[in-house]
């Protein structure tokens, strides 16, 4: 970790994010996992898998 990260969490220990931002940020994680969730359970769909080009 350097020191640009402690610089960054000084600011944002002085200057924390708006409570929108945070939802924000917190939803787009919880929608990720959903998708991987997802992709786990269901699995992933064979049009969209890539095959290997033929030489």
């Amino acid at each position: 970790m350097g020191p640009i990260w402690l610089l960054r969490m000084a600011q944002w220990a002085r200057n924390p994010p708006s409570p929108g931002r945070v939802k924000l940020v917190v939803g787009v994680i919880v929608l990720c996992f959903a998708l991987v969730i997802f992709e786990r359970v269901v699995g992933w769909p064979e049009a969209l898998t890539v095959e290997r080009a033929r030489p």
